[in-house]
């Protein structure tokens, strides 16, 4: 098995403005590892990977750590235990997110903005 397919990665759309800000912006700690960072609108084995565990991108985001894949809000939360505390974006994400109830409750807000703004803009979705 090659370090590459043990190596931990985020799969987002990279066609929407939230996903690629927020990925953009989020720092991890660097205990987690370097976490590869991959757009799911180039498609890929990681986007196979995903939709063959049955994961909806158009539904939330996807982290692969540790062999585990965390979809939506879990991912959000996975990725809030790992941030590091530097900058604003990253404190407030990790206050919000840290929390398992907070990121259940505020995901769907943020997959509605998402999903909207995809529309307004006139992007399909991924799985369209």
């Amino acid at each position: 098995m090659s370090s590459r397919s043990t190596e931990p990665w985020l799969l987002y759309d990279g066609e929407c403005p939230f996903c690629s800000a927020y990925v953009k912006m989020v720092r991890l700690k660097d205990a987690a590892g370097p976490v590869r960072m991959v757009d799911a609108r180039q498609g890929g084995p990681e986007l196979d990977e995903a939709r063959a565990a049955g994961l909806d991108l158009d539904q939330g985001m996807v982290l692969k750590l540790a062999g585990q894949m965390h979809h939506g809000d879990a991912c959000i939360h996975r990725l809030a235990l790992m941030t590091s505390p530097s900058g604003a974006f990253n404190r407030l994400n990790a206050w919000v997110f840290r929390s398992r109830s907070r990121s259940r409750v505020l995901y769907p807000v943020l997959r509605t903005g998402r999903n909207a703004a995809l529309r307004m803009l006139g992007r399909r979705g991924i799985g369209a």
